[in-house]
């Protein structure tokens, strides 16, 4: 019996942590948002956060005034 609940806890443990790591975050690499700023495609909207931005599977790099922030990485998930 002990043995039993011993499992149950492990699979409800690991269910429990892999939702929480995925959470809806695509990784993407530096090489996957290396793109010119006036090559990106907009994957959000104006005052969009980092966070929301990586959320739908896109980068994020606000470190040019004047172009789009949050847009598509190459070859990667279309966002939402």
């Amino acid at each position: 019996m002990e043995h039993k609940r011993f499992l149950l806890w492990a699979v409800v443990l690991i269910l429990g942590l892999s939702s929480s790591l995925t959470n809806g975050n695509t990784i993407l690499s530096s090489q996957q948002c290396e793109i010119q700023p006036i090559a990106r495609v907009n994957c959000g909207y104006a005052g969009i956060s980092a966070e929301e931005c990586n959320n739908r599977g896109c980068c994020f790099d606000s470190r040019i005034t004047g172009v789009i922030w949050c847009f598509f990485p190459k070859n990667g998930p279309e966002c939402f």
